[in-house]
This record gives structure tokens, sequence and C-alpha cells, in this order.
């Protein structure tokens, strides 16, 4: 298969198993997402998820969470790891958004990236997730299938959103990167990789990748 081929092929086969695409992180605003999504940084949405809740009681908007000192918030958080760098992140952007924002997340990928804590990945999540906005944000599933699949070559997560970004459709962004995280916790993970049940990589995977698997099951 060409590269084009083989793109079209993930498309078809994500759509078949992914019609309904849930959002991994649990959040009812720009806001609460911004933060959820920050607190994901080497954590998993799963403990995520189980900490944004308590945090969100006390805290929902920028103006409650100025209330609370950043010692406050690193406590809560801590179960995410990395509490002090996010923590005060979380403190300082809320600082940010009122003073500058009127209490609202801003909706380009310039102001969100000038904000304590937040990188590039981040905005992208918030950008496409909370305002629609065209984005592909790379986690480590998609750097990883990417590089799987053949469809980048694994360098770096600037390079592979690089490629990812050329070969899809820009209109299938928002839910294609949806679609590979969902399919490579499920089907294609780093650890405990079944490649039978991994269609998609069985059938376009690198040629390098299937002979190395080969090698190891064969022994």
């Amino acid at each position: 298969m060409t590269k084009k081929e083989r793109a079209t092929f993930v498309i078809n086969t994500l759509n078949d198993l992914y019609p309904e695409i849930p959002i991994p992180l649990d959040h009812k605003d720009p806001y609460t997402l911004l933060i959820a999504v920050l607190l994901s940084a080497q954590c998993t949405d799963v403990r995520v998820n189980q900490i944004t809740p308590i945090l969100f009681e006390k805290a929902d908007n920028p103006y409650d969470m100025i209330k609370m000192s950043v010692e406050e918030i690193k406590e809560i958080i801590k179960p995410c790891g990395l509490s002090p760098m996010k923590s005060k992140g979380i403190y300082g952007l809320s600082h940010i958004l009122i003073d500058k924002y009127e209490g609202k997340v801003p909706q380009s990928f310039e102001a969100l990236e000038s904000l304590p804590a937040v990188g590039h990945k981040t905005a992208s999540v918030v950008m496409s997730q909370a305002f629609g906005v065209p984005a592909f944000p790379v986690d480590t599933h998609i750097h990883r299938l990417m590089y799987r699949w053949n469809l980048s070559n694994g360098k770096n997560v600037v390079q592979t959103e690089k490629d990812a970004k050329a070969i899809f459709p820009r209109e299938l962004w928002n839910d294609l990167h949806l679609q590979i995280i969902w399919y490579g916790r499920e089907y294609s993970p780093a650890r405990g990789w079944d490649i039978e049940r991994d269609i998609i990589t069985k059938a376009i995977g690198r040629k390098e990748i299937l002979k190395e698997f080969e090698k190891k099951t064969s022994r």
C-alpha cells in the first residue's frame, strides 16, 4: 500500500471501531478541560478523572481557584504527579485568566501556550475539544502508532504531529486523534502487545516491527 492508502485504511478501520468517540477527560467547560489536560501530563486519564471531582468541588473556575493557596491545590492533585509544578501552573494561569481574559479561556494557540504549565499539546487538546478548532495533539499512543504504521519516522512528537497533519484530512483531525488514542490503549499498547488483535498494524505495519515481533514470538 502507498502511504495515502495506509492512511485511508486507518481512517476507515477507526471509524468502524469508534463511530462514537468518548472524550477521555471528564470536564464541563473550557476551564475544567484546561485544568484536566494540564494534570494529565505524565499521569493516566483514569487517575485525573478521580482527582478532578475533588478539585472542582472546591474550585471549578479561576475565581474560586485563586481563593485556594498553591499548597492547598498541590495537596489535592498530588496523586497526579508533578504536583509542585502543576499547582503553581494552575494557580498562576487562573490569575492570568482573570486579569487578562475576564476569567475565560482564550481561544488561540498563542494565548494558551503563553499560560504557565501549558505546552503545545495541552493547547491543542483545548483548541480541538473545547473550541472545535482543527488540531492534532500527539500523545505517547499517537507517537507510537504513527511509527508502527510507517506514517512517521518516530524521531519526536513535533515531527509526528507534522506528518499526521500532512497525511490526514484537516476536517478529521479532531476525531481522528481521539480514535487513535483509544485504539492504542485497546489494541496496540506499548506493553502486552498482541499483534493478532492489532488489525491495523498487522495489515500495514512497518516491516521491521512486524519482523521483530515474529522473532520474539517464534523463540
